[in-house]
């Protein structure tokens, strides 16, 4: 019996207590069903309302080009109640609602969603006044960005396996004598810090300066049962070292398509064991992103696609982030840095973080 209720016989009788406390009991159950029902109502419609948007576009009419399908823009924007107009006529387009913003450039791969840059798969086009973008990118680029995938019922985010890049006869990039392999190694444990105060469990595919093949690195992730494979990695410029610096992060090129980097991809551009969560590679790889670039005001190369190994086979849903540039003065400074550093290891870890209350809703 709760103190606030104790029976005085001064100013109660016995029988107003119970009558009191039964009320008192029966609205608390009545509440507490409530809630429940609410917040499985509540679940049910966010279910049906992100079901329902990831499936509109194939809805939507069709139209070929560059041997694949496209969408008109203005049609997805009616679809989805955006605003769109030229920004520059004929050149950038922008769509807006009461919740998110979109940026487009014609005949460019290179895109904005909510002022976090994304490359597209395939260049949105221009046709008779008509901007068109590709069916493919709105499936798994923009779409699980705006209208985020959720994990089944009952099944948290419980594990994460943290990649550092390189290691052993493999040192990655140098700068001075400094190597990428040092440094991508203490980025792990200062993220795995961040993650474990957080209650989560955290795997490294290396805890030392060990040479680890790349096809090994997702098969630790799924031994440990991972429900997460985050590789680290610092870039380097071989030409102008002084101008090129930022954060970019990059997952798994969707079946068919074609990687922002082309040259040197990988060349079965077949359907690979990770394409089975394209859309949670993306949501992932665009949140850490996104935390990056918010949190440190670092230059925002964007969200990028790649066959790397670690990708391609990973079991999970994965990233490879480039988390600055060794080769720039000042970034390279910021780097070597454990300040700095730690406040990188933070960004990544909120961006994770974010992505597993996202799936857990």
């Amino acid at each position: 019996m709760e103190a606030s209720t104790v029976f005085n016989p001064k100013i109660q009788e016995p029988g107003w207590l119970s009558a009191i406390a039964l009320k008192r009991c029966l609205e608390t159950r009545r509440l507490r069903a409530f809630m429940k029902l609410a917040a499985a109502a509540l679940a049910l419609l966010t279910g049906l309302l992100t079901a329902s948007a990831q499936n509109a576009p194939g809805k939507l009419e069709r139209t070929r080009l560059f041997g694949s399908d496209y969408i008109r823009l203005t049609d997805w924007a009616e679809a989805y109640r955006f605003q769109m107009f030229w920004t520059r006529r004929n050149e950038e387009v922008q769509l807006a609602s009461s919740w998110s913003k979109l940026e487009f450039t014609v005949d460019s791969h290179k895109a904005g969603i909510n002022g976090i840059t994304v490359y597209l798969s395939a260049p949105v086009a221009l046709r008779n006044g008509a901007v068109f973008i590709s069916l493919l990118d709105l499936q798994t680029t923009v779409q699980p960005v705006l209208f985020p995938p959720k994990n089944r019922v009952n099944v948290p985010i419980l594990s994460v396996c943290l990649d550092p890049g390189h290691g052993g006869r493999d040192p990655g990039n140098k700068e001075s004598r400094r190597q990428e392999k040092e440094y991508t190694l203490l980025l792990a444990r200062e993220v795995r810090d961040w993650l474990t105060g957080a209650g989560l469990k955290v795997t490294l595919t290396r805890n030392g300066d060990n040479f680890v093949p790349l096809p090994r690195r997702p098969e630790i992730a799924k031994q440990r049962d991972a429900d997460l494979f985050v590789s680290l990695h610092f870039n380097a410029a071989i030409a102008e070292k002084d101008q090129v610096k930022g954060v970019e992060v990059y997952c798994l090129t969707p079946a068919g398509a074609s990687s922002t980097n082309a040259r040197g991809d990988w060349p079965d551009t077949g359907a690979f064991t990770g394409n089975r969560v394209d859309s949670k590679n993306m949501l992932l790889a665009y949140l850490i992103q996104k935390a990056m670039v918010r949190s440190l005001a670092v230059e925002d190369r964007g969200v990028k696609r790649a066959r790397f190994a670690v990708l391609r086979d990973a079991q999970v849903p994965a990233v490879l982030i480039e988390a600055g540039f060794m080769s720039h003065p000042a970034e390279s400074k910021k780097i070597f840095n454990p300040d700095y550093r730690q406040q990188l290891a933070q960004a990544i870890a909120d961006g994770i973080l974010a992505f597993k209350r996202l799936v857990e809703r």
